[in-house]
């Protein structure tokens, strides 16, 4: 029920939108699903800046990685409607204000984006922003609450592959690493698919490694995660 008349400030969503947002099916933790298996879906997002409380979500880029291999006919573009500056983030993204004012409504392309992710595991380069940012935006345009897994590939990469050079370098250096080219960059879809090939090679490596399932994935990084955060600390 959408209790917009309780809460003045919260979002206005018709009838019909307040019902799909009902309807999005419940995440749950990562379980014991084998890594060929899960529907991962791989995030990008184009921001207006970086700041985490002040700039917003333009767009929205998404493919899916099921049964081991990218699925071409499962992606997500979307341009949010959004009024905003010429800034230097704007210019690198290639996105005019002229074809932000003409974006679908942030509302609309957010609850779409949801159910096209379902109860799907959630991967991206630098996570932490993505779902920060993802987070917040469908706080404010939706009143929903994000609750799904999130997987850092930045993280994944060296975790998986320490004896690489690239440990701490961005997505531009592990496509080098790996030699995957890519002729389009710095665009939401073709760098969520940028970060898909990259994860197509991490979960083989982490299979070889005897990480067979996503819970295990998720373990493994969550640890690997924490040892290097330890680690930094005591330096």
């Amino acid at each position: 029920m959408n209790m917009f008349w309780l809460n003045p400030r919260a979002p206005k969503l018709t009838h019909q939108q307040q019902q799909r947002l009902d309807e999005l099916p419940i995440p749950a933790p990562p379980g014991a699903v084998p890594l060929c298996k899960q529907r991962l879906v791989v995030l990008d997002l184009e921001t207006t800046g970086l700041h985490l409380k002040r700039d917003k979500v333009i767009s929205i880029g998404a493919v899916t990685i099921e049964n081991g291999a990218i699925d071409y006919s499962q992606q997500f573009e979307c341009t949010l409607r959004r009024h905003v500056e010429i800034t230097e983030s704007v210019l690198i993204h290639g996105i005019a204000p002229s074809e932000l004012a003409k974006g679908e409504a942030p509302e609309e392309a957010l609850l779409s984006f949801m159910e096209f992710v379902g109860d799907s595991v959630i991967l991206a380069f630098h996570a932490p922003f993505d779902q920060r940012m993802l987070a917040r935006a469908l706080k404010q345009e939706l009143g929903y609450s994000l609750k799904h897994s999130f997987l850092d590939v930045a993280d994944l990469a060296p975790m998986l592959f320490p004896e690489a050079a690239v440990r701490r370098s961005g997505l531009d250096s592990w496509l080098s690493h790996f030699k995957i080219q890519m002729p389009q960059r710095h665009h939401a879809a073709a760098d969520a698919m940028a970060t898909a090939e990259i994860a197509l090679i991490l979960l083989n490596r982490a299979q070889r490694k005897g990480i067979g399932q996503i819970d295990e994935l998720a373990q493994a990084l969550g640890s690997w995660q924490r040892s290097r955060k330890a680690a930094s600390l005591s330096i």
